[in-house]
């Protein structure tokens, strides 16, 4: 019985990390203790996931901005999301303030837009000011090439979705091709 117990338990706990379909179980239920109790910033730092978000939302300048009222809705790269850039890209980001925040910015939509809502779209606008594409199919839901891994992470002023690849203003490409088109913007 108790091996059964314990077997169920853990297929409870891994369904919740599946790519993220109109059935998958919702992100929040991860964060029950949190949920919509703290900012876009803390519940993010809290998560433990996010340690390069929040290193580069600093660098950046942007952490009262997203501690603001908003509300927002952040499509939010874990800390294997940047491990998948180059440490020199990576680097070089954080030491180049306009290129992060570009970048930063593009992974963030003004309003609250749930997942039900994510569904119904083809492309959302940024406030960096461009589009990310969003296209849904029977494995998930993507954000330009990124999987959307958790979705509905609610914040008292907005929403995350967290998703495995970071997303680069005007690269719509593998994670390789995104990190290589990075170094290509940063030569310039």
């Amino acid at each position: 019985m108790r091996v059964l117990v314990s077997l169920l338990a853990c297929a409870a706990t891994a369904s919740a990390f599946l790519l993220p379909t109109p059935t998958t179980r919702p992100a929040s239920a991860l964060f029950a203790s949190t949920v919509g109790a703290k900012d876009i910033v803390d519940t993010a730092v809290d998560a433990g996931s996010f340690k390069t978000l929040a290193t580069a939302l600093t660098a950046a300048g942007l952490v009262e901005t997203l501690k603001g009222p908003g509300p927002f809705t952040v499509f939010a790269p874990t800390d294997e999301a940047f491990n998948k850039l180059e440490a020199a890209t990576l680097n070089a980001l954080l030491a180049d303030k306009e290129k992060l925040t570009s970048i930063l910015t593009y992974h963030v939509v003004s309003g609250r837009v749930p997942a039900a809502d994510v569904l119904k779209l083809t492309s959302a606008k940024t406030v960096q000011g461009g589009d990310v594409a969003v296209a849904v199919s029977s494995t998930g839901v993507k954000v330009n090439n990124a999987n959307v891994v958790a979705t509905d992470v609610e914040a008292s002023n907005g929403i995350i979705h967290i998703i495995d690849s970071v997303l680069i203003p005007g690269a719509v490409a593998a994670p390789a091709a995104a990190s290589k088109e990075v170094g290509k913007s940063l030569d310039r």
